[in-house]
């Protein structure tokens, strides 16, 4: 395996006396889209923060791109990294391109190339260039969490964190954003680390699935060997359950 693009080598953190996070150890290739899937408290979005720099570890050590993420200032990390939540977090008084425009603005670029970023941006993430003098509010949510993922990827990132950025769409615009966004990362050549509690999701986006518990890892592997089976109940139930829901769905439409 090549140097791992992000790797957490025995990390801890803690928050008074609960672990949210324990001994965590995890190495991403380069190129790849992992799903890190579990339940409220289960510590994905805690080693989301510890990768991109907004929380330290209290034990282990975080490594980007074979350096420690720690190393200099946090702003110049997250410059590096694209990162996309379920709440877009767009601001309300800015237009579309404003907001998107905020990564390269802060890296010095200028007006012209920002500009042309944008453009380039909006029709990488299949928004109409009339979306770009509106104001977040004015779009549907679907629009504004595509811009989001524009905002994300305006500086160039290699790697994208991605916190259950579908969550608050309908099934529909969930799947099609799903299906886009996954088109990017092929496209682009990113580093994928998405957290989600759907395991539709994790089976149909991801390359690779790390089922979190209370802050460990209970799984690590492909899709397909994990509905294979699994030794660990927890994550066999879980496993199972997309199973059973297809099987009723298609025992619906076989009905007469």
């Amino acid at each position: 395996m090549a140097e791992p693009v992000i790797e957490l080598r025995d990390v801890s953190k803690r928050y008074g006396a609960r672990a949210a996070v324990e001994s965590l150890s995890i190495a991403l290739e380069r190129g790849s889209f992992t799903a890190l899937l579990g339940g409220s408290g289960s510590g994905k979005t805690t080693a989301l923060k510890l990768i991109n720099g907004l929380i330290a570890p209290d034990a282990g050590e975080v490594m980007i791109e074979g350096r420690p993420a720690g190393e200099g200032p946090g702003y110049a990390l997250r410059r590096r990294i694209g990162y996309v939540f379920q709440e877009v977090g767009l601001f309300p008084h800015m237009t579309v391109a404003e907001n998107i425009a905020i990564g390269p603005r802060l890296a010095g670029w200028d007006a012209r190339r920002t500009g042309e970023r944008v453009a380039e941006l909006l029709a990488l993430v299949d928004l109409p260039p009339d979306a770009g003098p509106r104001r977040p509010s004015e779009l549907s949510g679907g629009q504004r969490q595509r811009v989001g993922v524009a905002r994300a990827l305006a500086a160039g990132p290699a790697i994208m964190l991605m916190d259950e950025p579908f969550g608050a769409l309908d099934p529909v615009t969930r799947d099609a954003l799903g299906r886009d966004y996954r088109a990017l990362h092929e496209r682009l050549g990113l580093t994928t680390l998405m957290v989600t509690h759907d395991v539709w999701e994790a089976l149909l986006l991801a390359d690779r699935i790390v089922v979190m518990d209370a802050g460990a890892i209970l799984a690590d592997a492909p899709p397909a060997a994990l509905l294979a089976g699994h030794p660990d109940a927890r994550v066999q139930a879980l496993m199972e359950t997309p199973r059973r829901q297809a099987e009723r769905v298609r025992a619906m439409a076989e009905r007469p």
